[in-house]
């Protein structure tokens, strides 16, 4: 039998699109580089990286 595809019925108006940022961060005592990773929404993935 053939499996059947099943369509989510969410409204794509209210879902928002997010975005993984990844930002290198120095270690104050090595001074190796470590990631640190976030999802954050589209509309302030400038802000984050600004901080």
């Amino acid at each position: 039998m053939a499996k059947k595809v099943v369509a989510t019925l969410q409204d794509k108006s209210k879902l928002k699109n997010f975005s993984k940022v990844v930002k290198a961060v120095k270690s104050p005592k090595t001074g190796a580089y470590s990631f640190k990773e976030e999802m954050v929404p589209v509309d302030l993935v400038k802000d984050v990286l600004k901080a």
